[in-house]
């Protein structure tokens, strides 16, 4: 029988013993859960910030040591502020977990609770998916034992959402990073891909992206205390293994994030992004404790830096107000790269017992560290100026609504009035298959013009040398990859109204190859030059409709403009 005192020394030790996940709690008990934290102290404070399109409201949980819940109070103060989002994939619940941990730990030890830092979590972003709850969805992932869908009440996956904000979930975190003004966000999920020793890979706003002072501290600084942290906390961590071939011996590329994706969108206001991605297969207990470390250790680096952190930004966006250039699009530099250690398993080809043919096997058996290329760097593959104004005619509401979500400063013309601008002609663009409900367009070529168009009362200028002004350019430039064209919202200029009847028209476009020399040159260029034109009546004649008055200007012509005066 052991000694009463030896007895309690050991209940107590293994009191403080650190739970063991494998299962995550419902939608219900997540929010019922952060209902009693709430009660629980008067540093946090659960409060909610929009509906989702299930119905049901989006939940922020702030811990203010201050006690000062008022996001511009806040700022006056000096405060940092650092958004946590979890379950935007609900089938990837570790950060759901870990920050409920956080919670906990904060409340059993207050002194933990930053004096400079207000931690926002979001306890469930996709509550549509949280509450479709299986076990099988997630074929490749270890834990646990049942799990909410990728897909909410309309089916989209959220992290491709942030620009088109075709969900509610999206408006009412649009609404809220902006109110917040977050100076650091981390995503939290769990990985597909490659098999690996690491429980944790960071993905970060990629370095070429994001403002250069801002990306200076988070490759020099921030990375490097991240990196030693998790190690000291033994759950070493290296970048998301995004591999430029079939394994990791190929090399690492660092994840491009768009602004559809919610660190490429935060990256667009100046907010520093990670995105941790646990790994799948290992168990789900080693994942919740290795998101609960990375958690913070963040919310200590910011606190650490919290005054350099809020002047850094504070740079930026006046840096971005002055800016002249702006860079749409991205391509991989495979001329530049570093070497990082890489803590992989020997990956082989042995025969699949399913097909007979060769199939990929990594040999947790044989472990090794490796120095791996690790490809950092993107250059600007399209790069367009800023204009001094745009315009947006009011008929295009839901291009209006989302730049006002985002806090762009917009001005109504007061008359109607001619204006010379300048004009964007869709000349080509590709992609014509389904992505979170739509069909998005891609390498879009466009034409410039110089035209005098009539706007109305009513319509929206937006001055530019504005903190938003990186938004308003990647999402008003056509040729954008994640602009308001390339996700559909201005398709209709894109579909011709008039017509002509090629029977009546054919005497009329004699007449006008008569009258005008340049156009029959071109013609007869045309014909003599393309064998599948000159066989063809109905070409030839709509070769010469779209050349005469009678062809609509507005045929593929971007509703936008710029104007550089």
């Amino acid at each position: 029988m052991l000694p009463a005192l030896f007895l309690f020394l050991f209940l107590s030790a293994s009191a403080q013993t650190r739970k063991v996940y494998t299962t995550t709690p419902s939608y219900a008990e997540i929010i019922s859960t952060y209902e009693g934290f709430d009660k629980q102290s008067e540093q946090m404070q659960l409060i909610t910030c929009g509906l989702t399109d299930i119905g049901k409201p989006l939940h922020l949980f702030v811990i203010s040591k201050s006690k000062v819940f008022d996001p511009a109070a806040l700022r006056l103060a000096g405060k940092r502020v650092f958004l946590i989002n979890n379950g935007i994939h609900p089938g990837e619940p570790d950060g759901v977990d870990a920050s409920i941990e956080l919670v906990r730990t904060f409340l059993k030890e207050p002194a933990k609770v930053p004096q400079d830092v207000v931690i926002c979590i979001l306890p469930v972003y996709n509550v549509d998916g949280c509450l479709n709850r299986g076990k099988y969805s997630r074929a490749n992932q270890n834990g646990p034992e049942e799990y909410g869908f990728r897909g909410n009440a309309q089916n989209l996956d959220l992290n491709r959402d942030f620009i088109k904000a075709d969900a509610m979930n999206t408006k009412s975190f649009i609404e809220l990073f902006q109110n917040w003004k977050p100076d650091v966000l981390i995503d939290t999920h769990v990985s597909n891909g490659a098999d690996y020793q690491y429980v944790m890979t960071l993905i970060s706003t990629q370095r070429d992206k994001l403002n250069p002072t801002l990306s200076a501290y988070l490759t020099g600084e921030m990375l490097p205390y991240l990196n030693e942290q998790m190690k000291k906390r033994k759950y070493e961590m290296c970048p998301y293994v995004n591999t430029m071939g079939e394994t990791p011996e190929s090399g690492l590329v660092e994840f491009l994030e768009t602004p559809r994706f919610s660190t490429g969108y935060a990256a667009l206001f100046n907010t520093l992004g990670f995105v941790a991605e646990s790994h799948m297969w290992k168990p789900y207990n080693d994942r919740v404790w290795a998101t609960y470390e990375l958690l913070i250790s963040l919310s200590e680096l910011i606190q650490r830096d919290a005054v350099k952190i809020g002047t850094l930004r504070a740079v930026a966006e006046k840096q971005v107000t002055l800016q002249k250039e702006f860079a749409l699009n991205w391509e991989l530099d495979t001329t530049r790269y570093s070497m990082i250690p890489f803590n992989g398993y020997e990956a082989i080809h042995k025969p699949s017992t399913i097909s007979g043919q060769q199939r990929l096997f990594y040999d947790r058996q044989k472990p090794f560290t490796k120095q791996l290329r690790f490809y950092e760097h993107f250059n600007a593959a399209d790069r367009v100026s800023k204009p001094a104004m745009y315009i947006v005619p009011q008929a295009w509401a839901k291009v209006i609504e989302r730049l006002a979500w985002s806090g762009v400063e917009m001005k109504r013309l007061n008359n109607d009035t001619a204006i010379s601008c300048e004009v964007y002609y869709i000349e080509s663009t590709e992609g014509n298959r389904p992505y979170e409900g739509h069909y998005p367009h891609s390498k879009t070529k466009l034409r410039k013009e110089k035209q005098v168009l009539k706007f109305y009362k009513g319509d929206y200028i937006i001055r530019t040398g504005q903190s938003t002004d990186r938004f308003v350019v990647e999402t008003l430039e056509p040729a954008g990859d994640d602009s308001f064209f390339a996700w559909n919202f201005f398709d209709a200029v894109l579909q011709q109204k008039e017509w002509f009847s090629d029977y009546i028209f054919e005497e009329r476009a004699e007449q006008l190859l008569k009258e005008d020399a340049k156009l029959k040159a071109d013609f007869e260029k045309k014909k003599s030059s393309d064998p599948e034109f000159a066989k063809n009546h109905w070409s030839q004649l709509y070769f010469i409709y779209q050349r005469s008055p009678y062809y609509e200007p507005s045929h593929k012509r971007y509703p936008v403009v710029r104007l550089n005066d």
